[in-house]
């Protein structure tokens, strides 16, 4: 079986996750990843608050998210594409793991933030415009990490 590409193992994997590991021939993995993804989605009504955040509804949006669930799903969601990308076709460069992990954390933040600050934007929004501040500070700390380890073998 071919593998797939980094790029094309993340791209599968926004789409849904799971479909990343499937690509990749982890057949266990990527069924464990859609299970999680549709249990979490359906007990926290996700698609209904996507819905609702799409037409401008973010109040109806706000109201129908059941947050105690849709906490798990930044981590699931981030780790699940992670997971791909490593085991994609390609190098796997170092500390590859830290963007995803802070995306993870401020998706999370986002979420927890979004009815006291996310009003207008709401439960979907919120989270997902925080990813890009997640990214990019994930992205900062790598670069540090991989110049402390290497002025340490040095």
């Amino acid at each position: 079986m071919n593998k797939t590409y980094k790029l094309e193992a993340i791209l599968w994997s926004i789409a849904f996750p799971g479909f990343g590991q499937l690509l990749n021939g982890h057949l266990l993995k990527g069924v464990m990843f859609i299970l999680l993804e549709f249990i979490i989605n359906v007990n926290s009504l996700f698609n209904q608050a996507i819905m609702f955040s799409f037409l401008g509804k973010i109040n109806d949006a706000a109201r129908v998210v059941d947050y105690q669930w849709l906490m798990f799903y930044p981590c699931v969601y981030m780790f699940a594409m992670y997971d791909a990308y490593k085991y994609a076709e390609g190098e796997n460069p170092r500390l590859s793991f830290v963007p995803f992990a802070f995306g993870a954390y401020f998706v999370t933040v986002g979420l927890m933030y979004s009815p006291k600050f996310g009003i207008l934007i709401g439960p979907i929004w919120l989270p997902m415009l925080s990813l890009i501040p997640g990214l990019g500070i994930g992205f900062i700390i790598r670069y540090f990490l991989i110049k402390i380890t290497l002025k340490k073998r040095l």
